[in-house]
């Protein structure tokens, strides 16, 4: 059964996924998480997730997911160390040297694989599996077919993506926030780019389309999960670790009824209760994604939660409109007013029917409220936030209803200590109390017993089954019965606890490493053509969903990891993100015999990766710089080019950036140029073997 994963950001969206029925959760530490601007959570409340969790039978994800700099890497190993001793069960992760070091140093701690490792097919899968992951976590853009190979023709666990945001670029090749304001997605600190305004333009600065050609809508598969669970997929994410905790209660509610229905039924069921709610808390519009080849993808008109259409102005006078109800509305709900060109927000402070002020407007009635704008006749209202929803939620939340069905046995007999065991079909715990006495004036019934054992409202356990043996004439204590179900219930809580204990192990890193002679080459990339020291070679996209025009004799320029598997001659693009020595380490090991570093270091950066590569190893690596290009910021599957001969992405600023389509994906390119600012001697001194520039 496909677990349903939910996201969490903070405490409240926690408790909202554990009510709404989640299997697991991923979060992040205060650190090293792709979701820095979340609240994300301490050391402390890190281990009180992790064991409140546990106790529901609810696995914990952290997510390490961010590429590591040398600098970091004793901090980030302090921390997975940290995680493994307090029983996390997985870290999701991207960084390739870390992911190496990591599952070198401990063993028994299971990693999952990043969908910022940009794994799209068969053969990226499989170095996954070399790497030594359990699970991987597929690019959004790999379709259910490549999917269903994936599945077939590895160990790997599949985690996919069923609900949520979907970013415009391939995860982990997004460099637009890197290049515009130095926030890296691949550091955890994407601005949103994609959810930005820009302009169309043809080669000759004509007009194509204005609004939002980047912002996708939100990903849903509910209607197709049969389709997924059939498939066998090992686990349903949810995005939204920067969502509310109604959208958390309400997606992962949706998701798991639905899952169990067709697992139940055989048959797809939407709560259509729910679908309202969901629209109401957070909505772009919905797309089945690439996952399903769905062909209406982004949102180009708007970036926002668009909510839900409760009515239309039909008169504006004097700053008061008037609204014709098609749906309910609130007291402080939220109200977004649109029309062509015009946008207008406000809060439902006050409104009237018939000059009377109300709380509650009803399908067909006619509100007035006031206005500071002037509102556009027949202009579409839509509500953005429902106080009503989001109360009832807030309050199912704090109630928690969720509870572990536990079996109950009590053996009470004459000349032997009392016996209770409490089992949750999984663990079995028993305590022994005293001996029962003989009964003097009047025995203890099986009624009161059981009244007694009852008694656990207050805790995460529900009663299933209760049995319980008594001989007659037997005088027990009411607070023996009492303190044997507390002590039960404590023992249990341990149990389930313990039982997701993954037995810390710590072991040395090593790895086995040749030495590379110094040189001073140059390098040059035009068109696919990569050309060092006479030699011309062809560059591998870093997107390939076919290998077969490729023959494996010849030596490549690659940029994708599952190039490593049909490739032996090879040398690694930037796209690999290389930021530590330890990712240099693992990929020479891999058989790469130069390794391209990331356009994200700086020169700080770059020699504190040599310096620690040259300590660590006494050995010299490979080491290639790019000096000059135009920072390819994005690759898109989704189709730019259906607006017409698109050339130029504008910005608000009038920035133009090139884009250009091949082999079915659309690539975007800084408007500007970015050059290394030190000599090439300068490099070459610091390491670096070989200095390359691009030209588009």
């Amino acid at each position: 059964m496909p677990e349903i994963l939910s996201p969490c950001g903070n405490m409240e969206s926690f408790y909202a996924a554990c009510c709404a029925g989640s299997d697991a959760v991923y979060l992040a530490g205060k650190m090293f998480g792709a979701r820095a601007f979340s609240n994300n959570f301490n050391e402390d409340e890190l281990i009180y997730i992790i064991n409140y969790a546990h106790k529901y039978g609810i696995k914990v994800y952290v997510t390490c997911n961010i590429l590591i700099y040398e600098k970091e890497v004793d901090k980030f190993l302090e921390f997975v160390r940290f995680l493994h001793k307090n029983n996390v069960d997985a870290l999701i992760m991207q960084d390739l040297g870390m992911i190496d070091l990591v599952h070198k140093k401990f063993p028994n701690l299971e990693l999952h694989g990043s969908t910022q490792m940009n794994i799209h097919n068969l053969e990226g899968a499989m170095m996954a599996e070399r790497l030594g992951l359990k699970r991987i976590v597929l690019a959004r853009e790999t379709p259910i077919s490549i999917i269903k190979e994936i599945k077939e023709k590895t160990s790997l666990e599949i985690e996919v993506f069923v609900h949520g945001a979907l970013c415009a670029s391939y995860s982990g090749m997004c460099l637009f926030a890197r290049s515009i304001g130095n926030r890296s997605g691949n550091r955890g600190t994407c601005s949103g780019c994609c959810r930005l305004p820009y302009t169309l333009e043809d080669e000759k600065g004509h007009e194509l389309m204005q609004g939002y050609p980047l912002s996708m809508k939100d990903l849903m598969t509910l209607e197709n999960l049969k389709e997924l669970i059939d498939l066998g997929i090992d686990s349903f994410k949810i995005e939204g670790r920067m969502k509310s905790p109604s959208y958390v209660y309400t997606t992962t509610k949706m998701y798991k009824e639905t899952r169990d229905n067709y697992l139940k039924t055989g048959e797809i069921v939407i709560n259509q209760e729910d679908f309202y709610n969901l629209q109401n808390i957070f909505t772009r519009n919905y797309t089945k994604g690439f996952i399903f080849n769905d062909s209406s993808l982004s949102n180009p008109n708007s970036p926002n939660h668009i909510g839900i259409h409760i009515g239309n102005v039909i008169d504006y006078k004097n700053n008061y409109i008037t609204i014709k109800l098609v749906d309910d509305v609130s007291i402080l709900d939220g109200l977004r007013i649109i029309n062509k060109n015009f946008e207008y927000g406000l809060i439902l402070n006050e409104f009237k029917k018939n000059n009377q002020l109300i709380k509650e407007g009803h399908k067909n009635d006619l509100i007035t409220l006031k206005v500071n704008k002037n509102i556009p006749l027949n202009s579409k209202v839509m509500r953005t936030y429902s106080s009503k929803i989001e109360k009832e939620i807030s309050e199912k939340i704090q109630k928690n209803t969720r509870k572990v069905p536990i079996d109950v046995s009590v053996k009470i007999k004459a000349n032997k200590p009392i016996e209770m065991s409490f089992s949750d079909h999984k663990n079995i715990v028993t305590i022994k109390g005293i001996i029962p006495s003989p009964a003097i004036k009047k025995s203890t019934g099986r009624d009161e017993i059981e009244e007694k054992i009852r008694k656990i409202n207050n805790t995460i356990y529900e009663i299933e089954n209760l049995e319980i043996e008594i001989d007659e004439c037997l005088f027990i204590p009411i607070s023996e019965i009492n303190s044997l179900r507390r002590a039960c219930l404590s023992k249990l809580d341990t149990e389930r606890i313990n039982n997701f204990n993954k037995n810390f192990k710590e072991n040395d890193y090593n790895i086995s490493l040749k030495d590379y002679p110094k040189e001073n080459k140059h390098a040059f990339l035009k068109d696919y053509k990569y050309t060092c020291s006479g030699l011309t070679i062809l560059k591998i996209p870093k997107i390939v969903n076919n290998y077969q025009k490729y023959s494996k004799e010849k030596e490549y320029l690659v940029g994708e990891i599952g190039s490593l598997v049909k490739f032996s001659n090879v040398i690694s693009d930037y796209s690999f993100n290389v930021t530590n020595s330890y990712t240099v380490a693992l990929l020479h090991f891999l058989g790469v015999k130069r390794v391209t570093l990331s356009l994200e270091l700086s020169d700080l950066d770059i020699k504190d990766l040599i310096e620690n590569y040259l300590k660590r190893y006494q050995k010299k690596p490979n080491l290639e710089l790019i000096t000059r290009c135009r920072i390819e910021v994005m690759v898109l599957k989704l189709d730019l080019f259906q607006y017409g001969n698109v050339k130029y992405l504008v910005d608000r600023f009038k920035n133009k950036y090139l884009v250009l389509k091949k082999d079915n994906l659309v690539y975007i390119y800084d408007y500007k140029e970015t050059k290394r600012e030190k000599s090439d001697e300068y490099y070459f001194d610091l390491g670096i073997n070989v200095l390359r520039e691009e030209i588009i």
